[in-house]
This record gives C-alpha cells, structure tokens and sequence, in this order.
C-alpha cells in the first residue's frame, strides 16, 4: 500500500493545527506533509502529530529557510521524522528564462539542499505549471531540476493545469519521482476554488493515473485541495 499523505498547506486558512490533525486523525488519515511556517516549533508539532498518531514522511522547505538557517531545518527535519525535504516553490525575481540561467538555478537549489543530501535525507523540487514549459530546446525547468541531481515531487494537478499529460510526466521522469502530489482540477470555465476539485471530483482520469503510479513503483501519494 502507497503511503497517503494530506497536505497541512491545505488548511493553512484553519487554525489551529490541532483541529486539523484531530480531524485527519478522525477520517483514519496516517500522514501529513508538513510546510515552511509550521517548523518554528518542531518539537510542539512533532508532539501534537504523535498524540493524533500521525507522521511526516516529508515536508516542504522554502529556499530562502534552507540558505539562511540549513542546521536549524536539518534538527526540525529530525524531530518531526521527515525523510524528504523538498523545496516547493521559488519568487518570480528568482526564476529563470532560458536553459542557462535555469541550470544555474538548478544549481543553486542543489547546493542549498547538499547539507540535507550529506545527513541522509532524500532531497528534491516540487513543480507548478510555470516550471513544465518548454525552454526552447525540448528541456523544462523539472528537467533541469532533475539533471542537477534532484528528485521530483511531481504535483499531477499543476501537470494538468498547465495543459500536459500527467501520464506522459510519470514516464518522463520515472525514478526521478520522490513523490506525487495528487490534485484534481475542476471543469473548464469553473471559477470557484481556483479551479481546483476534491480529489475524484474533477477531471483527471485517476484509473490512468493510477496504473502508471503502481507501473512506476510511486508509494508516496499527497492529497491537495489548495
């Protein structure tokens, strides 16, 4: 059985955490992943999952925390039991236009996660729909995320948001995915939520999908509704 994560971003609007975990815990949910603001208190956090029986294979670290304070990320990571640290978006100021300038902010992100890489934790980039387009000569910024030695949380619902084929993605970069993030968008021309859907209530074709997660040997499922 895949391991089958909700996203705490999800309910960032929510507070406090203890009603969501108290929630999660009441619909037999096992796994969270965890974000950037929720870190400030690892050992409060890591206590409050323990006591709804819930952990955090994984998290999503912001850059900038991973630059300025890589020890103090690394014991949060420990204390909360995240196996995988994943960096999940970057400012639009520090994106790149072309392959060059991606590749060296490839770079960038690889070298702020190599003191998570040396203590043993699994490392790598979560993409958006911005990140899949291509750069002029075949390569994407997940690509190049990949080429520099990253794994790849491959978000299915911002796959499809940006007008790709999710399955051809799972092919794509196949022992490269640490992990997928299974989102579901709302038919064309819907507004409310962002064009978001409740996982099975929108458009992705899940059957497929979920054929070629078992063909790729992907365990590692977080639900989204952001």
């Amino acid at each position: 059985m895949p391991i089958i994560a909700y996203q705490l971003y999800c309910s960032r609007n929510f507070p406090p955490l203890e009603d969501t975990l108290a929630m999660l815990a009441g619909q037999g949910w096992k796994a969270v992943e965890g974000y950037g603001a929720l870190y400030g208190d690892a050992p409060a956090l890591r206590a409050a999952l323990d006591r709804h029986g819930l952990s955090m294979p994984s998290g999503h670290f912001a850059l900038a925390q991973l630059e300025e304070d890589p020890r103090g990320m690394i014991a949060a990571a420990r204390t909360l039991g995240i196996g995988k640290v994943i960096v999940p978006w970057i400012e639009p100021d520090r994106r790149g236009s072309d392959p060059d300038s991606w590749r060296a902010f490839a770079a960038t992100v690889a070298r702020a996660l190599e003191p998570f890489r040396a203590e043993g934790f699994a490392v790598g980039w979560h993409n958006h729909d911005w990140d899949l387009a291509d750069l002029g000569d075949g390569s994407t910024p997940t690509d190049l995320m990949a080429e520099a030695g990253l794994g790849i949380e491959l978000d299915l619902g911002w796959v499809a948001r940006a007008g790709q084929d999710p399955v051809a993605w799972l092919r794509r970069l196949g022992p490269r995915i640490l992990a997928v993030h299974v989102k579901d968008l709302a038919p064309a021309g819907t507004t409310a939520e962002d064009g978001w859907a409740d996982v099975g209530h929108g458009t992705q074709a899940w059957d497929t999908i979920r054929a070629e997660l078992s063909a790729q040997g992907i365990d590692h499922w977080v639900a989204e509704h952001d």
